[in-house]
């Protein structure tokens, strides 16, 4: 009886153990792939708990999300022939879901060992090769991470599909110290030379704009002149245009004076013609004798119209013919 006991309890933890070692969990973000006997298992598992046969499968967690990897230290010969480190270089990367079987047949679990850490250390060595020590550290260090990428992902493309490569971020490579406190000297003169240069520019920016500002102040007086010369050309072709206005209202004014003039003289000579009739002259001759004849009184009237008389008093026919002429003469005045 108490054998069967001890059989049972160490049934009971033969099970515990082996359902221990037989249940896991993939965590979410990540797939689980499963080996047996070394032999990949077709099966690729999602996040959760799952089953296998213990002490004969073994499983690998592998991320399918955005993940960073960091190649550290990796050692550069320039063409100079001067050996720099690179502290840390981080490649962001991500594997589809679907690609989880292959990549790993084909690289393993540590796929990215492979495809990203070696590859860097070898295209960053190519890139340092053909390049001298001021050209990696200065002129074409912010060049790095986008060839590096480029490169990368080439290779991937033909020989992983599916892993992709987001971004890659590489830190200021480590030189020999007396390389880089020339390096430090040569910045310090080179942030003294822009300095001057910043300054210079400002200077020649402060001289522009007080030159633009005279011109503008030149300009702006210069079409003050002219407006006020206009205005003054204005003022006196005003002038000139009222006084021809009123010439010509002085002109008009006369000459209806004068043609009114001729008319009221051409109508008084028409009138003068109508009326000098030679019955009206024949009236008037007859009305200038009448005023111009003489009357006589006393006795001796009678002697003066004698036609024999005496010498000293007019006979009546000179008389009569004096009167007549008188007349004619009244007449043509």
């Amino acid at each position: 009886m108490f054998d069967q006991s001890i059989v049972g309890i160490c049934l009971l933890l033969f099970l515990a153990l082996v359902f221990n070692f037989s249940i896991h969990k993939i965590e979410e973000g990540h797939v689980g792939v499963y080996f047996r006997g070394g032999a990949l298992l077709p099966h690729v598992s999602q996040p959760g708990f799952h089953m296998m046969v213990p002490l004969l499968t073994t499983y690998r967690s592998v991320q399918v999300t955005l993940q960073t990897d960091e190649v550290k230290n990796v050692p550069c010969g320039t063409s100079g022939g001067v050996m720099i480190y690179f502290d840390r270089i981080e490649v962001v990367n991500i594997l589809d879901a679907n690609a989880v079987y292959n990549m790993v047949r084909n690289f393993t679990a540590d796929y990215d060992r492979v495809l990203i850490f070696n590859k860097v250390h070898h295209e960053l060595n190519q890139f340092c090769s053909v390049h001298t020590l001021h050209e990696v550290y200065i002129d074409l260090f912010d060049q790095i991470d986008e060839n590096l990428k480029t490169a990368l992902q080439k290779d991937l493309h033909e020989l992983a599909p599916g892993l992709s490569i987001q971004a890659v971020r590489v830190t200021k490579p480590k030189i020999p110290e007396t390389i880089r406190k020339n390096y430090e000297l040569m910045e310090g003169e080179k942030t003294k030379l822009l300095i001057s240069i910043e300054h210079q520019k400002v200077v020649e920016k402060d001289a522009e704009t007080d030159r633009k500002k005279a011109l503008i102040e030149a300009q702006k007086e210069s079409q003050v002149a002219e407006i006020q010369y206009k205005q003054k050309i204005m003022e006196k072709e005003s002038l000139q245009k009222i006084a021809a206005i009123e010439n010509d209202l002085h002109l008009a004014r006369q000459k209806s004076l004068s043609d009114a003039e001729y008319y009221k003289q051409q109508k008084q000579a028409e009138a003068n013609m109508l009326l000098f009739s030679k019955e009206y002259l024949e009236i008037k001759k007859y009305e200038s004798l009448a005023k111009n004849s003489k009357i006589y009184y006393g006795q001796e009237i009678p002697k003066m119209f004698a036609l024999g008389g005496c010498s000293q008093e007019p006979s009546l026919g000179a008389t009569a013919t004096s009167a007549l002429k008188y007349a004619q003469e009244s007449s043509d005045l």
